[in-house]
């Protein structure tokens, strides 16, 4: 049985990701481009797909969503790089920015390492129920809920 695996050629594991995946606002000047994802091996019974980017480390009692990508066919096995925007398929969350779409990494500054986890989620469901305006929270306790299962990235910015 293969293993379910995200990979990317934009972000690696345990590393430090470029400048232009961060975001371009709050003193920080990156360029909030989406990182290329890729992934293999879904579970059987797989309808659809989710993608989604935490920062575990933001200084919030919660974290910080930075991207959340709902309702992705089965058909789809990558999200090219800087596709937020522009997805052929797939709804993009309204995320802890304020505004639907990817917004890159921006930890304040001198606050050390941040993780941003890219998650990779396959679902049993073509349509994950939820509203269109969902918070981060709703749509991150459904996916925990319903995922036949997940893999991830976690990349690391520091400013």
């Amino acid at each position: 049985m293969s293993t379910f695996t995200l990979t990317s050629n934009s972000i690696a594991e345990g590393q430090h990701h470029e400048k232009r995946f961060s975001f371009n606002s709050f003193g920080n000047d990156g360029d909030n481009i989406s990182p290329q994802l890729a992934w293999e091996n879904a579970p059987q019974g797989t309808k659809s797909f989710a993608v989604t980017c935490f920062d575990p480390d933001a200084p919030t009692d919660c974290g910080f969503w930075h991207w959340q990508v709902i309702n992705i066919p089965a058909s789809t096995q990558e999200l090219a790089e800087g596709v937020s925007s522009h997805l052929a398929a797939g709804l993009e969350m309204r995320n802890d920015y304020g505004f639907n779409g990817y917004g890159g990494a921006c930890p304040p500054e001198g606050h050390g390492v941040h993780r941003y986890v890219f998650t990779v989620w396959a679902l049993p469901c073509e349509k994950l129920e939820v509203p269109d305006d969902a918070s981060c929270a709703l749509v991150s306790f459904m996916l925990n809920g319903t995922a036949l299962a997940k893999s991830t990235i976690t990349a690391h910015y520091q400013r």
